[in-house]
């Protein structure tokens, strides 16, 4: 759709190319929100502060290859912890996926470490936390329900007061929210087998390497896309509707 002048905007930040949003943006523009994507690898600026204009009514960062802090391959790194932080200092509902959760966890005072037990790929059942009762986004997300997973690090260590969420047998720290609206993810809620697919032709050799299965990995998703897309569509839904809630008057 087209927007209005009193459509909220969203900020969302894309890492690389083939990392775009996906489900998760096909169901904010669907809620009526106006997606404004930058793609700072390919030379977009960030904007300084999200009340730059047009304004911002909410953030989206997206996942990447990149660790988290590793400034030199991904130069933008520092531009995005600082929106992370005014997001959180102000109530800008703010979403991180994988790379985007580990940002945030690092940018607000957690911990991001390579695995040692190497990379976290496929389809992987989350277990939900006392937390998530009542939560805004995943109150509704059942237990057990499969995360479609591409990480080499992850976070070991969540910031200061910070509410985890999900987790999983390997990886503890699968969703957290930080303040009343600010969530980080490791996992991918915006991607379904075939993106994976396509991750798995250019990372699968190092993922087999460390002892992975690719193949095996995209058999999986395959086999759990229907609850993969009814789970995180209504998960996306719920962020879309946080937004909506607290969008403030474009600038």
């Amino acid at each position: 759709m087209a927007a209005s002048a009193e459509t909220p905007r969203i900020l969302v930040i894309q890492h690389e190319d083939g990392t775009g949003p996906g489900l998760v943006g096909g169901e904010l523009t669907r809620a009526g929100l106006d997606l404004r994507l930058v793609h700072p690898w390919a030379g977009d600026e960030l904007p300084a502060s999200l009340a730059s204009p047009p304004g911002y009514a909410g953030l989206l960062i997206l996942g990447g290859a990149a660790n988290c802090d590793d400034e030199t391959a991904a130069p933008w790194i520092p531009a995005v912890r600082t929106l992370i932080r005014e997001a959180v200092e102000i109530g800008t509902p703010l979403l991180g996926i994988c790379l985007g959760g580990q940002i945030m966890a690092s940018a607000l005072g957690g911990r991001v470490e390579r695995r040692p037990r190497g990379p976290e790929v496929g389809a992987v059942p989350l277990r939900r936390l006392p937390d998530a009762v009542g939560d805004p986004v995943f109150a509704a997300v059942p237990d057990g329900a499969p995360a479609a997973q591409w990480h080499w690090d992850e976070i070991t260590a969540l910031p200061p007061g910070a509410v985890p969420l999900l987790t999983g047998d390997d990886c503890p720290h699968q969703a957290y929210r930080v303040g009343e609206r600010a969530w980080g993810l490791q996992f991918h809620p915006e991607v379904l087998a075939a993106e994976v697919a396509a991750w798995a032709q250019s990372d699968g050799p190092a993922v087999a390497r460390a002892g992975g299965d690719p193949a095996a990995a995209v058999a999986g998703l395959r086999a759990v896309e229907s609850s993969l897309r009814e789970t995180w569509t209504g998960a996306s839904r719920a962020w879309a509707e946080v937004i909506r809630a607290h969008a403030r008057p474009p600038v």
